[in-house]
């Protein structure tokens, strides 16, 4: 949408992307290589988060998210670190129904994310009788 065309839909109403949500896998092309940060960042939680029995069956993660910038994007600690948690404690992250993430500004050296799953008791959102139907075509 152009900058100069006026905004005519109000910004709270259910709207629908109308197409596939595309999968961070098909996101790129080529063979996805860990860089070394994200190697650390693995090895240090494999070895350092705590021992948890994960809920059988379908799970709500909810976390928090201790940036020490107010720049970081929420979305951009997601896939890596859920990609940890299904290895640590041997689980499928297809399982996770729900996500409940929150973002909060801390001093610089106090960055982390605090998370727990739950099992998901299968409830709708709020707003969803308001989605619209999906897409025939």
């Amino acid at each position: 949408m152009p900058k100069t065309q006026a905004m005519t839909t109000i910004c709270c109403e259910v709207a629908s992307t109308g197409l596939k949500p595309l999968s961070a896998n098909q996101a790129f092309t080529g063979k996805k290589v860990k860089t070394a940060a994200y190697r650390k960042y693995e090895n240090h939680l494999l070895r350092t988060l705590p021992d948890r029995i994960i809920p059988a069956g379908l799970l709500v993660l909810r976390a928090l998210v201790r940036y020490s910038s107010k720049l970081s994007d929420l979305d951009n600690a997601l896939k890596p670190f859920i990609d940890v948690l299904q290895k640590r404690y041997g689980f499928n992250d297809n399982k996770i129904y729900k996500l409940e993430i929150f973002k909060e500004i801390v001093a610089k050296g106090k960055e982390e994310i605090v998370f727990e799953l739950v099992p998901y008791t299968g409830e709708s959102p709020t707003w969803h009788s308001n989605a619209p139907e999906p897409s025939t075509s």
